[in-house]
Order: C-alpha cells, then structure tokens, then sequence
C-alpha cells in the first residue's frame, strides 16, 4: 500500500461497516498524539445545518 500525500492526510472515505453502520478511519498519529484507544466511547456532535461531525473524547 502506498502512502498518502500530506496534504492528502486528512481526505478520508466512508465505509459501509454492517447493515446499518459506516465507519471514517481516523489517522494513526492522532489517535496515539490525543492517547485514545481501541473501543474508546466518543461523542458525535452533529450540525445538520452546516453537515459537519466533530468527534470529542466521552468523560464521565
């Protein structure tokens, strides 16, 4: 597999997870620069006005 362009980093596809589900992957050195991990909850903060998903870390 071929690696990205850095400026193509961030362009990512969706991907049909289940029958209901998709999935976007998330770049590697993020996760490991924020210390999330596999399984980790998230919240989904979604703006049906602008069609915009900013993914936040979930505390209790």
């Amino acid at each position: 597999m071929t690696r990205r362009k850095i400026k193509e980093k961030n362009i990512r596809k969706i991907t049909k997870v289940g029958g209901t589900s998709y999935a976007v992957t998330l770049p590697l050195d993020i996760i490991q620069q924020w210390g999330w991990k596999e399984r980790q909850k998230v919240i989904l903060k979604i703006n049906q006005r602008t069609k915009t998903i900013t993914i936040k870390d979930w505390k209790k």
